[in-house]
Parts: C-alpha cells; structure tokens; sequence
C-alpha cells in the first residue's frame, strides 16, 4: 500500500504541535488510524514553500524518508485521506497548500479506480486464455493448462510394482490423464448401482459453466442442498457399502471429513423410514477442526438425530464409556470406517496437482500415520465386528503394508474378509503380495535388511512384504480390492474389509464392566480403561499410595457425576486436553422437571411415549433459543464422557423460540429440521391440506386464508394462532397427482396462513409436483454459480443468535397481534420464492466446497484426498 508524504513548515501547520523530542520510526510500525510525529527538527531540513509536494512512499522507503526529512501526514487508503496529525478546526491554515492536496488525493483516487476498472475487463479475457482459448477445450482442460500430466518417476514406480495387468498399461495411463466424470447418489439405503447411483462423461468444469446444463446443474445444487442427493465419486462410495450396517450398529467413522461417507451411514442407519430413533448411532471424527464443520454441513442434510461428530486424532481417539444397567461399560463399535489420509495419487483425474506433487516420499511419511489409525480402530472394534480400511491411493506402502502388518501384530485375531460376491458388478483387482520400496530419487529396496542405516528412518520395516511364504499365504492379501480407473472410467480406490475373531494380544482381557465407584478388594482397585492415552488395557493395579489415589479417583468421579446429573455435557477442562479451533457451547440436558417443557407438552398434544429426557440446548445461562433432539444412545454416549471428547456438533433442531409466542400458548415453534421426526408424537395442530394448498403455501409467502380451499379454511377456523403441522397425504384414486406425503412447518395468523420451510426443500416440493421452478433458481443462480463440493463450513449453532426465519416468524406475529395483518400480506409470483426464509441454516447451503478440495490438492503430504 503506498503512503503519501506531504511536506510542510511548522509555522504553517499548527495542527501538529510542539515537535516530538523522541526519534522517527517508521510509519510501517505505527498502529493503523494513530497520531505518527516527525522527527523534531525536520522543518530545518528544507526549504521553505514546499507545502503541499506529495511524494508516494513504502515500506522501507518510507524510513528512509524520514531519514532524509520527509513528514508522513497524511495517506491514502481504500479511497479516502486521513490527516495522521491531531484534528483541529485549523488543522491546515495554509488553505491553498490545504486545496492543493485534496486535489492530488481526489486525482490518486480517480486514478486506483480506473486501473482496478481495467484489471476487471481484463479479468474474463485472461480466464479464457488460461482455460486454453474457451469453449469445450476449456471445459475439459478444467482450468489447468499449464500442468502437463506426465511424470516420469510415477510410471517408472508403477510399472515396477506391476499393479496394472499386462498390456493395459497405456490403458490406465490414457484414462488417467482424462476428466474424471461427475456423479451423484440419490439418497437411500440399497446398494448401487440399483438406479439410485449415477454418473455422467460430462466433468464437474463443464456442469458448472455450460448454459446448455444450467437447469441440470441448478437442479443438482439445490437437491444437494436439502439432502436428496449427493455428489460424491463413484468409488468413495464402496466403502460404506462393504461395511453391511444395520439400524442396530454403533459406527464410528475414524476420518470422516468432508463427510459424503458418512452421509451413507447415516442412511442405512433410518433404512426404515418408520422408526425416528434407531438405535445405532454414527460417530464421525476428524483431526482437523475446520474439517469439522465441512463435515457438520453435509451430516445436517440429512436431518438424523442419530449423529454426533467429535474433533480428535484419530490415532489416539480415546475410549468411550456408556451406562448400562447402572454400570459403566467401554464403548465397543460394530462398524468401523477407516478412511484414512494418503497420498491420493488415485485422485490424479480431479486433482490435477498431483501430476507435478507425486513423488514417493508422500506414501513413505504417511505409513506410519496409517498404521497408527488403523491399529487404533481395531482396538475399538466389537468382537465379530468388521472394519473397512480404504485409501484414494494405489501405492501398496499405504495399503497392503499396512494391512499386512496389522494382520501380523494381531497373531489370528484379526482375518481379511472375502467378499468377491458382494457388489457383484464391481470391476476390481485383487490385492497384490509383492513390491518394493523407492525413495525419491529413485533408489530401489527389497528387503529391510537392504536399508543403509541412514535411510531407516525414513524407511521402515513394516513397509516390506512378508517374506515367510506360509504366513504371506494365511494373510490372504489377494482378498484386498484395487480399483483401477481404466476398468470402469472411475479413480483409483483401495479396500480391504477386516474382521475381528478375538481380543488383539496386546490387550491381556477385553475391557469388560467397570463400577461407577471403584471397587477395593484387597491390594488391588479395578479401574477403567485409560481413556486419555487411548490403550485398552484395563488390568488390575496396585494401589501402595492407597488413600491419596482413591480420594483423587474418588473426586473425579464425583465432579463427573454431579455434571451428569445436572445434563450438563460441556468441553472437557484444558488440563485435560488441549483444545483448538472454536470454543464449543456446552450440551445441556433438559431436566424432567424443567418448566420450559410442560407448555410445550400441553400446546402440541404430545404423545406420552416422547423422550423429553433426549432434549437438549446449547446454553447454560439466559434464554434457550434453540431445542434438539438426540437419540437415547448418544444421550448417554454423551453424558458419560464429557471429559474425553470434543463434541463439534450433535442432534437436530426441533423447536425455535418465537418471542412473541407466549401469549399464544407456547413460546416455541416448530422447526423444520427435526418436524419427520416430531411429527409421530404430535397429536394436536395438524392441518390436512390438498394438492392445490401445498402450492400455494410453497409459492406465496404470506397468503390469505381465503386463497386456500374451504376445507382448510373451516379447519383452521377454529384453531387459535401459533405454530402448526401441515400434512398433505396422497389420494390413490387421484394417480397424476403427487403420491409421496409431505410433512411442513407453518405458522397460522389471524387471517393467513404460511410455510417455514427451506428455501431448496420448498423448490424440491415444487418439482416433484410440476411446477416450473428454474426462473426463480435463475436470479441466485447467477450469483452463485458455484456447486456443493466448494462449500467451506463455519460454526454457526449457537445459542445466542436466532437465524433470520425466527426473526421473519416473529416479524409475522407482531404485525398480526398490532395490526391485523393487513400490511403483512403481499402474495409473491413463482420468481420470486428466493424471499422466502433466508435462514442461517439454508444460507449456509448456498455456499460452496470445491476450495476445501483444492486445499487437500495443493497439500497432498498432510490432507486426505477422498470423496
């Protein structure tokens, strides 16, 4: 930023006082919007009339200057001048020097402006030439001309590790060096490719920028948004797949951002749509806290009240504890998915960097790493559990070295899995038993013993293969499965599904029932698993220091109780465990006895069976802005490890405080979030409405009650004002007509009635029923432009801020209550639903992800490469 000097005597500029007896600095070190004083004797170092000379100066020119004698009065900056000096109503007696100076300042300015002016028309002409002259040729080059998609040491490794079968080697390289084609899921349950996984040979660059797709493209962005699709590639979605989850499942997803995977598990958990509250439940973690919120984003979609996500090292993640029949047991997983980082070279097709990045040393420095995890996962892994170990990377360090060597360490208790009859339309490779090693320039190792001290440590020996035939032969490593691009126009993708038969021999007995007071027989005191260090061994310990031990165990114990008692589950202290990123608010449990509950209870006829107990909010003080709902499981996943984990985000919102709601009879309303799995246990405030109804809810925002049928009309008559459920069933005799049920949240008024639903669920409602929707999409769409894999989540669930449609509901109801609604009525056309419900949540879905995957392109060595 350059910085202007003008220069001035002091008997003609008073404002700046007496001279300042300290020494120059330099302006670069003063605090931005502070009072800067000259040297004390800069006037004597010039000439007189040199009032108003204006001389750009920067950084290190700047002290120079001074040096010299120039005085820094005055900068511009971000089109406006401030005097440095203090104000005063004379601040420049010399007026012509005063007049001279504005003018210069108003000429800078004008000229910044016409040179950004320029930067700007020139932007577009030096996109398209970068792109590689415009048109289809840009499309396909995905914006990335300059990366020539050659490296030599990346086929000399591979041909030597004979990964790809003889004679499809130009195959493999050719599809390599292709757009990997976009593909989409549709929410469900069953596997694919039962119609319910799609791909094009179109790439994500031309879906995002041809006019001819805009109304696919729109129509994939706001089916995202609200959770009926997803775009994730075609391989990341074997995994899931390979893990056969059932409702009952506790699942734990090791690395689980940006969360596409995840998405998967928590659909095969509500395999049955009928059931609110399965009884599994996911727990999806990842290291990086930013991830996390990426993460949050795409799990929120799917509205489950069965999902948690926890921010920890994977490699340590600790035990957790539950409550059964009084008793405190470690928390065993049925499913886990360890989807660890790697080095991503079978992302080469989407992530273009790694043309130029790959080198060995990537796959060397992140087999530890793996290892580690998936050491980790098996420990917490239920005995007949299974674990599903995958990376985006060919290289058989990060693949079968690791598994070979985890089935190694664990002596029988763990089996590779042969599933070659599941996913029978599968095209895949089998696992390889024999490579090398190479390091970076180029040198080859066969064995351990081959490695020259100097390099062990960058080379290990869990890197090699084994070399005993009859323990290679038991390993079965033919079982993992290789996706190679070629075969089916995908990435690259690597999985091996692990079974556990037995305890691993590390861990003397399986971690079994612990006391919620430790229990002194004799010497001894039984305690459990130390959670903090992540091991699983739960022997029994002396206690020679006896009493100062227990009252310690004692107190802690007791600290953990009294918060569980009062449902509070907050971030654990910091002396035991660093914290990082954003400060989480804490979980909060609605007590049995809670005041806020029974006016909730009595306005919606809720059914006895209701677990108030699942409900929670986000603060401890003040007003409870926001309820959530949780399922019994993680309610008491999370009241018993408070101290163990970071919980980023659980549970679904339920109900909103609307302000004025009290003096209706309830202070909450209904949020559409969590409204499919309130709505079994809401007995009173239901309207049934029609086919023609649901349009006119979704198209107006505020519509009179006369526009809507006289069946709904004479319903509503008689219903006092507040929150209400509107249930549309489908009529068989009536096939043209939409025939799947739809559940909203809305608002009745004096003499109006309207929806509080999401701007892109509103659209998906609108399109199942035929109406034309892409003009109102347009208008945004243009300011957009972008699509749901370049959304960059922020933590926004707190308690203290209500989201524009609370703001919006109470908006509504104060003008009913003062003026009869009369000014609140404006019917809108179909183009301009975009009005309707601007909320935090459905705003945050506008956004976009694709800067999260350039971020993991740019950084290979540290970032997952998946999804």
């Amino acid at each position: 930023m350059s910085r202007y000097a003008p220069l001035s005597r002091p008997a003609a500029s008073p404002f700046l006082g007496q001279p300042a007896a300290r020494p120059a600095t330099s302006r670069t070190n003063q605090p931005r919007g502070r009072s800067f004083e000259p040297p004390a004797d800069w006037w004597r170092r010039r000439e007189a009339g040199s009032a108003a000379r204006l001389v750009p100066v920067s950084g290190s020119g700047l002290a120079r200057k001074e040096r010299e004698g120039w005085s820094p009065r005055m900068r511009v900056d971000r089109g406006r001048a401030w005097c440095c000096g203090r104000t005063t109503d004379s601040a420049l007696t010399d007026t012509g020097a005063a007049a001279r100076t504005a003018g210069l300042c108003r000429r800078l300015i004008n000229m910044g402006r016409r040179a950004r002016d320029r930067r700007r028309q020139l932007q577009p002409q030096q996109r398209r030439e970068r792109n590689g002259g415009g048109g289809d040729q840009a499309g396909w080059a995905g914006g990335y001309p300059e990366i020539v998609k050659e490296n030599e040491l990346f086929e000399r490794y591979y041909r030597e590790q004979r990964i790809v079968p003889d004679g499809e080697w130009d195959d493999f390289m050719a599809a390599l060096r292709e757009p990997l084609p976009a593909t989409l899921r549709i929410t469900g349950y069953k596997r694919y490719p039962e119609e319910l996984a799609w791909h094009t040979n179109l790439s994500r660059k031309i879906l995002r920028k041809s006019p001819q797709l805009e109304r696919f493209h729109q129509f994939l962005v706001s089916e995202t948004e609200c959770g009926n699709i997803s775009r994730q590639e075609a391989v990341s979605m074997i995994p899931p797949l390979l893990l056969n989850i059932n409702p009952d499942h506790k699942i734990l997803d090791m690395c689980a951002a940006p969360g596409s995977k995840t998405a998967q598990l928590i659909e095969m958990l509500h395999a049955d749509m009928n059931v609110p509250f399965p009884k599994g439940f996911v727990i999806a973690n990842d290291v990086d806290n930013k991830r996390c919120y990426l993460l949050v984003h795409q799990a929120k979609r799917l509205n489950s009240p069965c999902i948690m996500v926890v921010n920890h090292d994977a490699s340590s993640i600790p035990n957790l504890q539950i409550d059964v029949d009084g008793r405190k047991e470690i928390l065993f997983y049925d499913r886990i998915l360890c989807d660890v980082p790697c080095s991503g070279d079978g992302t080469m097709r989407k992530n273009i960097d790694v043309w130029k990045k790959w080198t060995t040393q990537n796959s060397l420095q992140l087999h530890g790493l793996q290892l580690r995890i998936a050491t980790r996962g098996v420990e917490q892994l239920a005995e007949g559990g299974r674990m599903v170990y995958s990376t985006c990377s060919l290289n058989p360090i990060e693949n079968e070295a690791v598994i070979a060597s985890l089935l190694e360490k664990s002596q029988g208790a763990l089996e590779l899995a042969d599933v070659s009859s599941e996913l029978p339309g599968l095209k895949r490779m089998p696992g390889i038993t024999k490579w090398k090693v190479m390091l970076k320039d180029g040198q080859w190792f066969e064995e351990w013993k081959d490695v020259p001290s100097s390099r062990q440590t960058q080379i290990r020996p869990t890197m090699f293969p084994i070399k005993e035939e009859e323990k290679l032969k038991a390993m079965n490593l033919e079982r993992c499965i290789r996706i190679l691009p070629h075969h089916q126009n995908t990435g690259g993708f690597f999985v091996a599904v692990l079974i556990k038969k037995s305890p691993m021999p590390w861990n003397k007995r399986q971690p079994k029932v612990h006391q919620k007071s430790p229990e002194k027989t004799g010497d001894t005191e039984v305690t459990a698993a130390n959670a903090d260090d992540g091991s699983e061994d739960t022997t029994e310990k002396p206690t020679h220091d006896g009493d100062e031990e227990s009252k310690k165990v004692q107190e802690l114990q007791n600290s953990d109780a009294e918060q569980s008692k009062k449902g509070v589950c907050g971030p654990p202290p910091s002396k035991k465990m660093k914290l990082f990123g954003f400060k989480e608010d804490p979980f909060v449990f609605l007590p049995e006895d809670d005041p806020l509950f029974l006016p909730i209870q009595k306005f919606y006829a809720l059914d006895p069976s209701f677990p108030k107990m699942n409900l929670l909010t986000r603060t401890q003080e003040g007003k409870k802005r926001q309820l959530y709902m949780v399922s019994k499981e993680l309610r008491n996943v999370l009241l018993n490890n408070s101290e163990k984990m970071k919980v980023i985000n659980t549970g679904i919102k339920v109900w909103s405080r609307n302000s004025d709601g009290e003096q209706f009879g309830c202070a909450f309303r209904l949020a559409q979030e969590g409204i499919y799995t309130l709505y079994p246990f809401i007995h009173a405030r239901i309207i049934n409405v029609c086919i023609e109804d649901v349009k006119i809810l979704l198209t107006q925002e505020n519509p009179f009650l006369s526009k809507f049928s006289s069946e709904t009309q004479r319903k509503v008559k008689d219903m006092a004002m507040g929150s209400i459920v509107l249930k549309y069933e489908p009529d068989p005799e009536k096939p043209d007509d939409l025939q799947c049920p739809i559940v909203l949240c809305g608002w009745q008024g004096k003499t109006s009635l309207r929806a509080f639903v999401p701007k892109n669920e509103r659209l998906h409602y609108l399109r199942m029923m035929g109406v034309e929707v892409f003009k109102a999409k347009r208008k945004e769409g243009e300011a957009e432009g972008k699509t749901e894999e370049e959304v960059q989540c922020r933590p926004t669930q707190t308690e203290q801020n209500m989201d524009v449609e609370d703001r919006e509901c109470d908006a509504v109801t104060k003008m009913e209550a003062e003026m009869g609604e009369e000014s609140s009525h404006s019917p809108l056309e179909s183009s301009g639903m975009e009005i309707e419900n601007k909320s935090e949540d459905s705003d945050q879905f506008s956004k976009n992800t694709n800067s999260h995957i350039s971020q993991e392109s740019k950084d290979i060595n540290t970032n997952n490469m998946k999804d």
